[in-house]
């Protein structure tokens, strides 16, 4: 049961990148990448 879900920056609030996920296993996800609008590493949060 896999869900696909958004990932946006927590700097400047773009939804960067799409990804999926176990529904059922993890929770919220956060993970650093690369956000092409502030031009460096930022943590990305999943939102709805």
């Amino acid at each position: 049961m896999r869900v696909i879900i958004s990932l946006a920056c927590t700097a400047c609030k773009n939804r960067n990148y799409t990804t999926t996920k176990n529904k059922k296993k993890q929770k919220r996800l956060e993970v650093k990448k690369y956000c092409r609008f502030c031009q460096k590493h930022t943590t990305h949060k999943e939102v709805k």
